[in-house]
């Protein structure tokens, strides 16, 4: 499961874990062999870089779903991505802009994979939203030359990356709820859960709130299998209360993040990130939770 270099996926969302992936492939147990099992997906960047033997890879997203399906079953290409760009990229060069809103509508409609990738780089922020009727609604990023030929370029290696991890063994990808894909994890498994983060992330495909927080860990206070949960623990302004309310009989690990809102210096957001865990010494001896201060500081944006 060892790589020198980090997959970085095509599809971009907030929150992304590309800078962190070292940390947690690192808390990985050595013992683990059996499947490693994603209830909320998103881009799937930390599965790429574990790189397991086999996964299921979930989420309430169908779109997400579908594209990831659509490169391990083939349909989706390196090549067929730089054409679909190529092609799109142009018309929306010439129309300065505004056909980000013609294929805005037709994935609406459609919901075709490529499309998606389309929206997902040209739409405003990377942000990947959607309306109470399941609508993409994020709109232009403004830069009618966004797809130019590096950038397509980059695009494609990413598919292609993905790709090569998904031959790397047995991937399941599935639409569906986070309670159906924990309840399938075994004693020899490994639950990987990023939810989105409580009181901060407010587009997630189905919402979250403080009853999904505490769904999930009864969920995850029942299976038998050990598991790794993203979270956030605190910034300058405010800690997260249900790290005290909910996640501190576990072990739990810190490492001050930035994460990137924008493309200005200034847009920065420092973040006490957590990973909690129910393994470790500090879980299985039943002490006190310990917070562990790592002196780690990613000081580079999140690539984009």
């Amino acid at each position: 499961m060892s790589m020198n270099r980090t997959v970085v996926p095509p599809i971009k969302c907030q929150g992304i874990k590309t800078r962190l992936v070292p940390w947690i492939k690192a808390i990985v147990p050595s013992d683990f062999h059996g499947r490693w099992l994603e209830p909320f997906m998103g881009s799937g960047v930390v599965a790429f870089n574990v790189r397991p033997r086999k996964a299921i890879l979930a989420d309430s997203n169908p779109h997400l779903i579908n594209f990831y399906q659509a490169i391990a079953s083939g349909n989706i290409t390196a090549a067929n991505t730089r054409r679909f760009l190529e092609e799109e990229g142009t018309k929306l060069l010439h129309s300065e802009g505004e056909y980000y809103y013609t294929v805005r509508d037709r994935f609406n409609q459609e919901g075709n994979p490529l499309d998606f990738l389309f929206l997902s780089r040209a739409c405003f922020n990377g942000m990947i939203r959607f309306n109470q009727n399941g609508k993409f609604n994020v709109p232009f990023c403004h830069k009618p030359n966004r797809f130019a030929q590096a950038y397509i370029t980059k695009i494609s290696n990413q598919v292609q990356a993905v790709a090569d991890a998904c031959k790397v063994g047995d991937y399941d990808f599935r639409c569906q709820d986070y309670a159906v894909t924990i309840a399938e994890a075994s004693d020899c498994d490994l639950l990987y859960c990023d939810p989105p983060y409580i009181g901060r992330h407010t587009d997630y495909f189905n919402g979250w709130d403080e009853k999904q927080e505490r769904r999930l860990a009864e969920l995850l206070s029942d299976t038998k299998a050990r598991f790794i949960l993203s979270t956030w623990h605190s910034n300058e302004y405010r800690t997260n209360e249900f790290i005290s309310m909910i996640w501190d009989r576990y072990n739990i690990l810190t490492r001050e993040h930035f994460y990137f809102v924008g493309a200005k210096e200034d847009n920065r957001n420092p973040m006490l990130e957590a990973l909690i865990t129910n393994f470790g010494a500090f879980y299985e001896e039943k002490q006190p939770v310990v917070m562990s201060q790592l002196t780690l500081f990613d000081k580079a944006p999140v690539n984009h």
